[in-house]
Formats: structure tokens, sequence, C-alpha cells
């Protein structure tokens, strides 16, 4: 008897469904059947998974009795759905996610996006910042953004404690190892981290870097100290390079991994001091050099994205970060909206992906494009120019009197004096007729060519007179083309 099987085991037996197919299947069934094996392939997880791309949303089949009858109705849902999904599946993958301190930044973000993907999870956290990070756990305050598209929450297979500034225990200071937040957290160095991770799980496959910090950051660069300086690059810059150095020996061949960078790191963004802009550049300098190391010796790629500002807790530490929200929502080149974390999550999921296997040594922009503007539109002179514009198109263009007035007087001037020209050669020519007709004809040949370059004295002036017009509304012209550019 043919056993009924649900939807969701649907997925995992419709494969073996389908190489049974006998002749009784339609030709749609058959044909479902001897692409199933290889069109379904995926290459995210090594394996053959079920078609639940294929499937996933079948409005008609609920259940489905498991015989090669009712391939039939398999049919019927994936024939229009079948290779027509590109899902990012990191089913059977784990990542490592350095700098989750809360459920507001990017790290968190990223982890949603990974565990919506199938991901496994695995937190390093702060150690300051541990115990308040577990306690709202355990209570259920990140709840509300744990929610997955199932309705499922998002868990992390286990949270370690580390403060990625130390590499070894060795270079733990005294006055750090006895302070009490520190004191009953062991074994928090980055190198610690990665021989737990490699004891508890084994290899993971991803590793992403979320990290920053500077003491100093709301200090110009001017008053920055050389400790301020160098605490920001370390915690900031050198914490990925250490984070290679540790965890690339557990990760599996055709990992990656990626890390958070900001504009300023290529451009001036005031108020973003203490080193930490230094810090952003060698972040992204390094990624290029890493990808180069990284990939020769491991086969791991690595990438940075840029995000735009995003108000989290550790960027309204900053003290401005709602200006630079709102500046970048009304200069972006796609502006009006507010960069969500999540945008920034998915990203990051799909350079970690397979999606992106060609893709390493890279600084991928996640800021609506707020990176290629070169001016900004709020600015009080684009509000002028654009007045301008509306004025210069609601009269038409005109001369002053004054201008007018000029032009008159040029071109009658010119009127008259051909005229007079024209009447001395004319005089000149009845004269000569009382004489000789010989000598009257040469100078009526005359007075004809008199005539013509009155005519053509006329011509310039008038042309003068156009070329002046022209001089007048050059300015106004230049501004309207000012506006139509800025526009």
């Amino acid at each position: 008897m043919a056993a009924t099987t649900s939807r969701a085991t649907l997925n995992l037996a419709a494969p073996s469904v389908a190489r049974r197919a006998n002749a009784k299947a339609s030709p749609i069934a058959r044909a479902v059947a001897q692409k199933l094996p290889t069109s379904v392939s995926s290459s995210f997880n090594g394996v053959r998974p079920a078609i639940r791309s294929s499937v996933r949303h079948a409005r008609s089949v609920v259940t489905v009795s498991a015989t090669a009858d009712n391939v039939n109705a398999v049919a019927v849902d994936a024939k229009t759905e079948l290779g027509l999904t590109l899902p990012i599946d990191l089913r059977g993958k784990r990542a490592f996610v350095a700098g989750v301190a809360d459920d507001q930044g990017f790290g968190w973000a990223i982890s949603k996006s990974l565990a919506q993907a199938g991901c496994e999870v695995i937190l390093g956290t702060w150690v300051p910042a541990l115990n308040i990070f577990e306690s709202s756990y355990r209570r259920g305050k990140f709840d509300e953004n744990r929610v997955l598209s199932d309705g499922s929450l998002m868990e992390f297979k286990k949270v370690y404690a580390m403060d990625a500034v130390f590499d070894k225990p060795g270079d733990v200071p005294e006055e750090v190892a006895t302070n009490k937040r520190y004191a009953k957290n062991e074994r928090f160095t980055v190198s610690e981290v990665a021989e737990q991770v490699a004891e508890d799980f084994g290899t993971i496959d991803f590793v992403v870097h979320s990290l920053a910090n500077g003491p100093e950051v709301m200090k110009p660069l001017l008053e920055t100290s050389r400790y301020g300086y160098l605490a920001a690059m370390s915690a900031s810059s050198y914490s990925l390079i250490s984070l290679c150095q540790a965890f690339a020996p557990i990760m599996n061949k055709g990992g990656a991994v990626v890390a958070l960078s900001y504009l300023a790191g290529e451009r001036v963004i005031p108020g973003y001091g203490g080193g930490m802009s230094t810090a952003k550049a060698a972040l992204e300098s390094d990624t290029k050099v890493l990808a180069y190391e990284l990939g020769h010796k491991y086969g791991i790629r690595i990438n940075t994205v840029s995000a735009g500002p995003l108000g989290s807790r550790a960027a309204r530490a900053i003290g401005f970060i709602d200006d630079m929200i709102k500046y970048s929502t009304a200069n972006a080149a796609l502006p009006g909206n507010e960069l969500e974390a999540s945008e920034v999550g998915n990203t990051c999921a799909f350079l970690l992906s397979p999606l992106a296997s060609a893709i390493t040594g890279t600084t991928l922009y996640v800021d609506h494009g707020l990176h290629v503007m070169g001016v900004a539109l709020d600015s009080p002179i684009f509000a002028e120019a654009r007045a301008r514009k509306a004025e210069s198109s609601r009269s038409p263009p005109t001369l002053s009197c004054e201008h007018r007035r000029a032009v008159v007087v040029d071109v009658l001037a010119a009127v008259w004096t051909s005229c007079a020209v024209a009447a001395v050669w004319a005089s000149c020519a009845v004269a000569a007729g009382l004489a000789s007709c010989a000598v009257a004809t040469m100078w009526a040949g005359c007075a004809v060519a008199t005539v013509w370059a009155s005519c053509a004295v006329a011509v310039v002036w008038e042309s003068c007179a156009v070329a002046a017009m022209e001089d007048l509304n050059a300015p106004r012209r230049e501004r309207e083309a000012a506006a139509d550019h800025i526009e």
C-alpha cells in the first residue's frame, strides 16, 4: 500500500519517487523525474537536497501518495517552479560572528540573515557586554528580533566571551586579567576562542568581523593621542588580521570572511575621529592583501561591506549619528529611505554564500548610493539655484529698456549712413551723365555697387544687434544651464 506523506516529507521523498516514475506517469512527470537528480542539485552543501525550492510555493498539493502514479501531482506544481529560484541555502554551514552585543546592530542582522538561510551561528561577544547580552537574551528581550520567516526564533549554537584586542593569554595586562568582568571569563583572547570553537564544533565555514572601537572617536584627528589612535587601529583593524590568523586553520575550504567598514575610510566625515577613519581605510586595504594570502593558503575568500549610517547603540556613542542618517536620506542616490540593518545582513549572507564564489578582495557599498555623490543636494546653494531656475521659467527672456534703446539707435545710425552714401553716389552719377554717357554708365555701375554695399552694411549692423542681444542673454542661459545640471 502506498504510504501517504505530508508536504514536508514530500521535500525529501520526491526525488526517489520521481526516479521510480513508470510509464503511467504523464510526459511532464517523466520529464521532471529525469531532471530532478541534476537540476535540483545544490552547490551550497555538496549534496542533492529535496525539491524544497521547486515546490515551496505549491498551492494545490497538501498530501501526496508516494507512488509513481502520483508523481503527476508533484509535476503539476513543480513544472512552473522548477529551476526558477536562486536561493541562498547555507544548511549544514557554520558561522562565527564576532561583535554582537545587542539586537540593534549589523552583527545581529548578519546573524539573522545567516540563520534564515539555514546556517548555524556562533557568537563572540565583548567581555564587558557579555552578561547584559546573555541576560537580555534569556529574558526574551530580543525575541521580537529573533523571529524568522517560518515563525521560529533564531538560536545561537553558543556564545563565547571574547576581546579581540588580545591575541594570546600573554597579551592580557594584569589590570585587565584581574578586572571582575574579565576574571570570571576564561579563555577570552582570539586564539583561545578559536581553540574552543575547534574543540566544540571541529570546523567552521564563515567568519564575520563586526568589531570597531575607538576610545577617542569624538576627538578630531589633530587632537587624538597616540594611545587613542593605536587603540582604534588595534580594535577596529588589526582584529581582522587576528581573526583570520586564528580561525582560517579551522575553516573549511571554500569558506569566506566578511568585515564591516564605513565611508569615512575614503572620504572626510567630520566628527568621525580618534583614528577611526584611518582604521577603516586600513581595514579595506588589508582586505585586498588578505584576499590574496587567504586564497592561496586556505582557499578562503574575504570581502568588506561599507555600510551606510545606522542608528545602533554603538553608533550613537559617536554623538551625531542622527544627523548622518538625515544627511544620507536626503542626499543618497536613492533618497528618501533610511538604511535598514537587514539590507546589510542580506548582502553579507550573499557574500558568504557560494553565489559570490568568484568575489574576493572587494569592498561592496550598501548605502543607497551615498558614496557616489559628489555634492549635497540639500545645500542652501543648490536651493538658491533651483529658485533662480523656477523664476526664469516663469518670465520670458527680455532686454532692459536701456539695452533696447542702444540697439535701435545703432541700427538707425547704420541705415542713415547707408542712405547718405547712396545719395552721394547718386549725385555723382547725375553729374557724370551730363558730361558723358560713357562716364554716366560707369558711375551708374558704381551706384549699384554702392547700393549692394549699403545692404551689406545693414546686414552687418543687424548681425551686430543680434550678437549684442545674445551677449546680454548669455549670463541668464548659463544660470539656467547650471540649474538644469543640479536637477
